[in-house]
């Protein structure tokens, strides 16, 4: 019976109600929707548009920001109180962006910019109908996870983990923008990889760039391009990430690191799909799937002003958070099964397993590098070791992590020093081994190069330029 009504809502036409209170534009839009396959019905103000869905339900809403009587906004947030669930995509005129900000912090799914072609408006429509099927579907998957996911080179036997995955097979299929979230060193690069691989986009290529990797001056030319001219330098035009990952996908590490004037060029190309090289004044047109990632809170960006609260609501269409290694302790045996076979078999060396001890040893551990700590202290045990099992003896574990994460349950500071101090020396250290690259420190220090600047500015440290802007 089930399986029976899954078959009449996948038949049943989309239904969708339009609020707007000028008639010709509103008689546009239905009749763009009912030749494009919705089932459509309008109304000239909010009052009647709630009227309307107390009486029944809609698939989506598409509502004007700005209506007589009751506005766009308190209309949303009418029909919010009602489903939260309901996906509602607001109207509004250009230059009015805060309108639309206000509408999505209030639960709108998306906005469009008036004036918009009708084109864009079906293509905005279909995106949000696909991307609430997702969610429901998931909503279900959550509550019965029988089957289990399987991805090469990912190992997750872990309930958590499991969870993830069955985001990445609810959202691949789809061409929704994706935005992971996660500590460094979780795998967010993998789960990316993977959601391309199991895509429409598969055949295409698969562009990865790290925006912490790249100094802040030359980014923008790394994403877009340039032309023969553009700076000094430039003997050549050479196209950027986005044409390179044209009809394929495109992954952009630590997007919460990207400047405020590449932040705007972002939001168009995700608008828009178009730009123009640096330099350039042609505009390129592209097909291509963003997937971004970040392991700060871009929520506490938007409050401190360092990212565009418009961009973010672009990128945070579906957001999978991959949860830290001591939070899934459970998959750190196969993890570490995987990782000795795998560096076990490039060295040619005796080690084929871990004892019950040094594998205590590694549970114990707090891994605050994530699952790339444990790959690397696999592959630093199995190089040195000579044994065919790894013992207690063969695991090197960072001594300052491990005496602060076992033997006890609580934090132990080193003897003589502050929690300041203790920082301070952190940060410290982390730049000398970053040989006083600030960008290469904060990825260590999992935070972003601002927060960085700020804590040295703190400490009373001079801000030379950055080892990779220097020569």
């Amino acid at each position: 019976m089930e399986e029976a009504t899954a078959k009449e809502m996948a038949a049943k036409k989309p239904s969708i109600l339009v609020v707007e209170d000028e008639a010709k534009l509103r008689r546009l839009i239905e009749l763009q929707l009912a030749e494009e396959g919705f089932e459509v019905q309008s109304a000239a103000d909010a009052e009647t548009g709630l009227q309307m869905v107390n009486k029944e339900p809609f698939d989506l809403i598409l509502t004007d920001f700005k209506l007589p009587g009751m506005t766009g906004l308190e209309f949303l947030q009418a029909v919010k109180g009602l489903d939260a669930r309901t996906p509602v995509v607001v109207m509004t005129a250009y230059g009015t962006v805060e309108s639309a900000v206000d509408a999505m912090k209030a639960g709108a799914s998306d906005y469009i910019l008036k004036p918009f072609a009708l084109a864009e408006m079906v293509l905005v429509i279909r995106k949000e109908l696909d991307t609430h099927n997702l969610r429901e579907e998931n909503r279900s998957l959550r509550e019965a996870l029988g089957r289990r996911y399987e991805y090469a080179n990912i190992v997750a036997r872990s309930e958590k983990m499991q969870a993830v995955l069955a985001m990445v097979e609810r959202v691949a299929p789809s061409t929704v923008t994706v935005l992971l979230g996660g500590e460094s060193g979780v795998g967010k690069d993998l789960i990316a990889r993977a959601i391309h691989e199991h895509s429409q986009r598969a055949s295409g290529p698969f562009v990865k760039i790290n925006s912490t990797a790249i100094p802040e001056n030359l980014l923008e030319s790394e994403l877009f391009g340039y032309e023969k001219g553009a700076f000094t330098g430039a003997t050549l035009s050479k196209p950027g990430k986005f044409e390179l990952a044209d009809k394929g996908s495109l992954f952009l590490d630590e997007i919460g690191d990207v400047p405020a004037a590449t932040q705007v060029k972002l939001l168009r190309v995700l608008q828009e799909k178009e730009f123009e090289r640096l330099g350039g004044t042609r505009t390129h047109k592209v097909d291509v799937r963003l997937i971004a990632a970040t392991n700060r809170d871009l929520r506490a960006a938007l409050e401190e002003g360092t990212f565009r609260e418009d961009l973010y609501y672009r990128l945070n269409v579906v957001a999978i958070d991959i949860p830290p290694l001591r939070d899934h302790k459970e998959d750190i045996p196969a993890l570490a099964k995987f990782f000795l076979e795998k560096f076990a078999k490039e060295s040619a060396t005796p080690a084929r397993s871990i004892t019950p001890g040094a594998m205590k040893l590694l549970m114990e551990h707090n891994w605050p590098g994530n699952v790339r700590e444990l790959e690397n202290t696999i592959q630093r045990s199995v190089t040195l070791s000579d044994q065919d099992a790894l013992d207690v003896a063969d695991i090197h574990l960072d001594s300052r992590t491990h005496r602060a994460t076992t033997g006890s349950n609580h934090f132990e500071l080193p003897d003589g020093m502050t929690l300041d101090q203790w920082e301070q020396e952190t940060i410290r250290e982390a730049l000398r081994r970053a040989n006083g690259n600030k960008s290469q420190a904060a990825r260590a220090l999992g935070l972003s190069r601002n927060a960085l600047r700020y804590r040295l500015s703190q400490m009373g440290v001079a801000d030379p330029a950055d080892a990779e802007e220097k020569g």
